[in-house]
């Protein structure tokens, strides 16, 4: 195995027990610190999108900025379009990932969801170079690949294929990981009802389901809320009002249960909704309205 092989493997293995320890989001701070490798850090980001560090020549990374529309990332191919540095030391950086095309190597892709917060996907390809729109075309394989050549003479159709899935349910889990994570960071990541504050028991729930045409993944279309309460939501258990007011269904009420009925669901009946600070982030009224509406009917 030669070295930046060797130090592209170790990266991939250093981010699976990142995930494994801390989930699927991975902080700035984590992964500037990096590893050690044979006694040299390893950053696996840098300020600038993509990222070399001193003990590669060529990049380990590219990353997008949490300001960058998440629909402008993927162009009607399904694959992500991964624009061109365009500063004064971009060139060089640009020629670096060229570099990376042609030979094949994997990096790591990070899509930033907030500040400070990424989603990471890995092993990605460097599989078109775009000068006319100054953007490069990426695509994100399968782990497995991970090791074996992958060269533009060594690619075959059913490697253009397997990419091309991978890429797009890659973009359908960065489009919900992004919703959670904007959706929790609003509500101080903590559940809008019963205020419990442990960011794995939290969900991004929708007010009006994302099939719906009017179900955007925005913050005004979400509430953060725990799993039980969240289900209760979904299942018409739980309602709340256009004055967001949490109503608990008739016959759950006169229910007799153990405790979690009792001190879980029963006693948020007539609680207030915790809604964020910023008027923009709040639930949109119209469609809190609609969905109690619903839950109405289902008494």
């Amino acid at each position: 195995m030669d070295h930046d092989t060797a130090i592209r493997q170790s990266v991939f293995k250093y981010l699976d027990t990142l995930r494994m320890l801390h989930g699927q989001i991975f902080k700035w701070s984590d992964l500037q610190r990096g590893f050690k490798y044979q006694g040299a850090v390893v950053p696996l980001i840098g300020a600038k999108g993509i990222w070399k560090p001193k003990v590669l020549d060529l990049p380990i990374s590219i990353a997008t900025s949490p300001n960058r529309p998440y629909n402008d990332s993927f162009n009607s191919d399904g694959l992500l379009d991964y624009q061109y540095r365009k500063d004064e030391a971009g060139s060089a950086d640009n020629n670096r990932l060229r570099s990376v095309m042609l030979k094949g190597l994997p990096l790591v892709y990070f899509h930033a969801m907030s500040k400070g917060n990424y989603d990471a996907s890995w092993p990605v390809y460097i599989v078109g170079d775009n000068p006319q729109t100054s953007t490069f075309t990426v695509a994100v394989d399968d782990h497995s690949q991970i090791g074996r050549p992958h060269s533009e003479d060594a690619i075959g159709e059913s490697d253009v294929i397997r990419r091309k899935y991978i890429t797009q349910l890659t973009r359908t889990r960065l489009h919900q990981s992004a919703f959670r994570v904007q959706v929790l960071e609003a509500y101080r990541e903590q559940c809008a009802i019963c205020r419990l504050k442990h960011t794995p028991l939290l969900e991004a729930a929708h007010i009006v389901p994302d099939a719906d045409p009017d179900g955007e993944p925005i913050v005004s279309n979400g509430l953060s809320l725990c799993k039980i309460h969240h289900a209760a939501y979904d299942q018409n258990i739980l309602g709340i009002t256009p004055d967001y007011d949490t109503e608990i269904r008739l016959d759950i009420l006169e229910e007799v249960d153990g405790p979690m009925l009792k001190h879980g669901i029963q006693e948020m009946h007539g609680t207030k909704l915790i809604i964020p600070r910023d008027m923009k982030k709040q639930p949109n009224k119209e469609l809190v309205a609609r969905r109690y509406e619903e839950f109405k009917s289902a008494h």
